[in-house]
């Protein structure tokens, strides 16, 4: 049966998430940024960012994909995921409005097809910053600390303003032929 969304509480350890927080504590963070801008849009997006490359990460990501795809999605997607650290600070307004994850204008043969979410942060970390999808109610719990959300890149979701603290995420797309 097809889904919408595939969530793995607590997926990650502890381990794999110092780990990649190590690898970002060595990076410069960036001001995000959108597809309609290369600049920052603060009142779509406010957060900063570093990309991964990491083949470790990758490739445990893209287990997770090869996990749900052909029996909840059935999309075809090829394991060439761009990754990306997020962070949304309560004292910057952090937070990511209705968007998806699809590029529609880009000038390339390929799309995005899946997104994944890792939750890196603990719940008690942060108040606010819930990840919510647009036309779909849940009430699973997207907050507990290395939680996978996978979904097709079409489904319009947000961060919602962070109200105290720091969120940190690790969001990943994996792309495969236009979308037809």
């Amino acid at each position: 049966m097809r889904e919408l969304y595939q969530i793995f509480p607590s997926a990650f350890s502890d381990i794999q998430i110092n780990k990649i927080l190590e690898i970002v504590s060595n990076q410069s963070l960036l001001d995000a940024s959108t597809f309609s801008s290369k600049t920052p849009l603060d009142k779509i997006r406010k957060s900063k960012i570093c990309w991964l490359s990491e083949d470790w990460i990758k490739n445990l990501l893209w287990e997770y994909i090869l996990k749900i795809n052909s029996n909840a999605f059935k999309i075809e997607v090829e394991n060439n995921a761009e990754v990306q650290f997020t962070e949304y600070r309560f004292d910057e307004n952090g937070h990511y409005d209705w968007h998806h994850d699809v590029n529609w204008n880009g000038q390339v043969d390929i799309d995005r097809k899946i997104s994944l979410t890792v939750q890196l942060s603990n719940e008690n970390e942060y108040d606010g910053g819930n990840f919510e999808f647009e036309e779909l109610e849940t009430n699973a719990n997207f907050k507990l600390k290395g939680t996978i959300i996978i979904f097709p890149s079409y489904l319009r979701h947000r961060v919602a303003p962070i109200t105290s603290g720091v969120r940190k995420s690790l969001v990943a797309w994996f792309s495969g032929p236009q979308w037809r």
